[in-house]
């Protein structure tokens, strides 16, 4: 039988590689092969002809080592418990190459978020909100926008955690609307990450952009922006 791919598993055998190459001790990463928290919760929605419909939802906290864990929420149909793993644990990594105070953390929905409405997309999130809210806060777990997430989730994400907890905590994500105080650029910034990034690699390695073929695969938020 082909084995199945796990992301996870990968992140543990790169981590392991990596280790390796620096004469890393075990006893000086092995903790980072367990992520320190895993929540699955369901997260059910009544739809829009009265039938009810239960997702499955994550939440993973990789690692707080440096500072509380960040990373973003996403909707997507392919969503499961060894991806958000995995990116939760990347995401440990990201923050500690930038030289930033936080962990990894990531979330996700199960979902096909082009088959909801509006309205049922708004009893989605505020449900996974609900959901995670006793594992998540500014100094906690910081959630943001993911794929198929963006600035009115994270609104209507604060809006419930502000209604549970009882008072004004808009900290608790980032990528929010600039009227809830959310960031000039945040929709932007990852894509525009892409493109400072690719032009640095061109003019490192001596390559014209204007003889330079690319392929970038998705015209998402991150793909779009990039090109």
């Amino acid at each position: 039988m082909e084995k199945v791919y796990n992301p996870f598993d990968n992140f543990c055998s790169v981590l392991d590689k990596a280790a390796e190459a620096i004469n890393m001790p075990k006893n000086d990463y092995e903790i980072l092969k367990h992520p320190e928290r895993e929540l699955k919760i369901a997260v059910p929605v009544v739809m829009d002809n009265g039938e009810l419909k239960v997702f499955e939802g994550f939440r993973v906290q990789h690692s707080s080592l440096r500072g509380p864990c960040k990373g973003g929420i996403r909707y997507h149909q392919n969503v499961n418990i060894d991806e958000v793993k995995a990116l939760s644990a990347w995401m440990t990594f990201k923050c500690a190459v930038a030289d930033i105070p936080y962990g990894g953390g990531k979330g996700g929905i199960t979902v096909d978020p082009r088959e909801l409405s509006k309205k049922e997309l708004e009893r989605l999130t505020r449900k996974y909100a609900a959901g995670i809210t006793p594992i998540v806060g500014p100094f906690q777990d910081v959630p943001a926008p993911d794929v198929n997430t963006n600035a009115q989730i994270m609104d209507w994400f604060v809006d419930t955690y502000n209604t549970i907890k009882g008072g004004d905590f808009r900290g608790v994500v980032t990528g929010k609307s600039l009227a809830t105080g959310g960031s000039l650029g945040r929709p932007d910034a990852t894509g525009r990450g892409v493109s400072i990034v690719t032009e640095a690699l061109l003019k490192v390695n001596g390559i014209d952009p204007k003889q330079t073929k690319i392929a970038i695969q998705g015209m998402g938020n991150v793909g779009s922006v990039s090109a």
